[in-house]
């Protein structure tokens, strides 16, 4: 099985067997999301897309990047995810990295949007369907962000050492830009930004599940899958 590890700008075309990856935050809140009882996570492209989704279906809650905004029922944050009782709710999220990410490729055969939470169970996935080729996509700092690749680095290692210690990848990861910023973001206030934010983004394996994307008429939809 080979390993690629590119940034959605620096693919030529679709990969067969996709893995996005977004730890801080999308997909760790997405873990949680399900871990918590969301039925679905619906992806979409723009806040004004992801409030006509929620309006159309008024039982979802919407979730986006930065700052609380109208329409918006809580931030990208694992930490507030954890606070909210999902249980048989539907989210629709917008983020700059993760969501972008994903719709990105969009035309890929299997798509699987993972974090630390899921890493051990994604690889397991990529394990069963043994694939020719897994295409990692790096969506923090377009594709150079340290907390993405030590997370891919470390589902690489798990898929062919399925005991590998996810140690060294974590220490990657809380010495990375985006862990910075999230210390700063509790120091400072910000509301979208919650105190257990970082711990839970590097908390591995976690979820006994790992996460699906496929395409639908809302745009694209994420599913858990028993790994």
């Amino acid at each position: 099985m080979r390993f690629v590890f590119a940034g959605t700008t620096q693919l030529s075309a679709a990969p067969r067997v996709a893995v996005v990856i977004d730890v801080m935050r999308a997909f760790t809140t997405s873990a949680y999301a399900f871990a918590g009882g969301t039925e679905k996570t619906v992806f979409a492209e723009t806040d004004t897309a992801a409030l006509e989704l929620k309006a159309r279906h008024p039982h979802w809650l919407a979730v986006r990047d930065g700052a609380p905004a109208a329409g918006f029922d809580f931030s990208n944050s694992p930490g507030q995810t954890q606070e909210r009782d999902l249980t048989g709710r539907s989210l629709v999220l917008r983020t700059t990295s993760g969501t972008a990410g994903a719709l990105a490729v969009a035309e890929a055969e299997v798509i699987l949007c993972a974090s630390f939470v899921v890493a051990r169970s994604t690889a397991t996935y990529l394990r069963s369907l043994a694939p020719e080729e897994v295409v990692f996509v790096i969506t923090g700092q377009n594709g150079r962000a340290e907390e993405d690749l030590a997370c891919a680095r470390y589902i690489a290692e798990s898929i062919t050492t399925p005991d590998a210690d996810p140690s060294r990848f974590i220490e990657r990861a809380r010495r990375s830009e985006a862990a910075t910023d999230l210390v700063e973001g509790v120091r400072r206030g910000y509301r979208e930004i919650h105190r257990d934010d970082l711990r839970l983004c590097l908390e591995a394996d976690k979820a006994s599940f790992a996460m699906t994307a496929t395409p639908h008429s809302w745009g694209m939809v994420l599913a858990r899958v028993v790994a």
